[in-house]
């Protein structure tokens, strides 16, 4: 039986694999039904690979999520079909909706509508939240495709649990929407500094209906000098109903003021059935007096491309990422990443991209440019893209350097 990783898009500008789905349980979609949720996946990976997007609109706008407003950005790039973006967000009593809607040049030259994201957020008293995602493609005449939708429903106590039930839908061959995945996470609190949080992941099984695929189970623990410690544990079926761990994942995060640094140890079972450490990564992120932002993270892992398995951890990349604003309010950010020469691992690393972000405000919105070198067959670094980026919402042009919330 064939098999499928199942994505979904969380709502911050990303879609997130939750596992494994059996592709031959079921009708299969039609063609046109496939080639939209291909163009769905492709614009998105792009759209959201740049600053000017949704996931830092929504982040940068968040002291102003009572106010209505309207953002247009214009995307152009040497390699790329130009793009033009509009961005709304509006707010009626306990409901709030943020769309978003993507066009692309035609052949004719005239922008042409392909993408469109609608979420939204509807406060039903005091303690549900209920949030509803879809997402469309378009067709061959132009008209709106609905390719996915994700409805979600988070009940919260006041001693601070949690429960979210997410349902994600997709159409069939006969476009009936049909329920492709179900998520429920129930989260307690233990004590003061300790909670924990289990996650149940649903698929369409073989015998109809959905039935469990994956579990998660993680702990957060909070301890003294804003220590923050935390182990998540996967779990998969074994196929004679019993469950079997997959991978853990431990995480220990350390704040000193500004400075914070995060280690986390990926271990899975090998061929034999135990546990070892197969990577880890470590990073770091510091701010100066004078506000420039710096972030290190190094990744190291079993696996090196061109040797083999000797038991231990080998750097395999190192991401230095830099930001500072001068004092016109200009933003620039520079991010190298480094990794060993494939014709000679043990030669130490070597910067293979170098991306370089500004943006510059005006009383009109702000303009970004983001320009890519990459490194040649010859060991030079060359550009290989320069994209630019205009928006009436300077909010929507911000460029982080890590993510903003805080580890869990």
């Amino acid at each position: 039986m064939a098999t499928a990783n199942v994505s979904e898009w969380d709502g911050h500008g990303r879609f997130s694999e939750v596992g494994p789905r059996d592709t031959d349980d079921g009708p299969r979609p039609s063609c046109a039904a496939r080639l939209s949720g291909l163009l769905l996946l492709a614009v998105l990976a792009y759209f959201f690979s740049y600053p000017a997007l949704w996931a830092q609109t929504s982040v940068s706008q968040t002291d102003d999520a009572d106010k209505s407003w309207t953002a247009t950005t214009e995307s152009q790039s040497d390699n790329v079909n130009p793009t033009r973006t509009t961005e709304s967000h509006t707010r009626n009593g306990n409901r709030t909706l943020d769309s978003q809607s993507i066009q692309r040049r035609g052949t004719d030259g005239h922008f042409e509508p392909y993408q469109d994201i609608e979420k939204e957020n509807v406060k039903v008293d005091a303690t549900t939240m209920r949030t509803t995602t879809r997402a469309f493609a378009r067709g061959a005449d132009g008209a709106k495709i609905l390719v996915q939708i994700t409805e979600e429903e988070k009940h919260t106590s006041a001693g601070g649990d949690s429960s979210v039930v997410r349902s994600i839908s997709s159409p069939d061959v006969n476009g009936k929407l049909q329920l492709v995945q179900r998520q429920v996470e129930e989260t307690r609190k233990i004590s003061k500094d300790v909670e924990d949080t289990k996650t149940t992941v649903m698929l369409p099984s073989v015998n109809g209906g959905l039935a469990p695929a994956m579990k998660v189970e993680e702990r957060r623990t909070l301890g003294a000098n804003n220590l923050v410690e935390s182990q998540k544990t996967t779990l998969r079926p074994d196929g004679a109903g019993n469950w079997q761990v997959d991978e853990i994942r431990q995480a220990t995060t350390r704040q000193e003021g500004k400075n914070r640094s995060t280690e986390e140890r990926v271990s899975r079972p090998d061929s034999d059935g135990k546990l070892g450490e197969i990577s880890r990564t470590v990073s770091k992120e510091s701010e100066t007096a004078s506000g420039e932002k710096r972030n290190t993270v190094e990744t190291y892992s079993l696996d090196v491309p061109g040797s083999a398995r000797d038991g231990g951890l080998h750097l395999l990349e190192r991401s230095t990422t830099s930001q500072r604003t001068n004092s016109t309010g200009q933003q620039t950010t520079e991010q190298r990443v480094e990794q060993p020469n494939p014709g000679d691992p043990g030669s130490g690393l070597q910067v293979i991209t170098l991306t370089t972000d500004t943006v510059r405000p005006s009383v009109s919105g702000a303009q970004a440019t983001r320009t890519i070198q990459a490194r040649d067959a010859s060991g030079s670094l060359r550009v290989v893209s320069v994209d630019t980026t205009k928006s009436d919402n300077i909010h929507a042009i911000q460029v982080q350097i890590a993510p903003s919330e805080s580890p869990k």
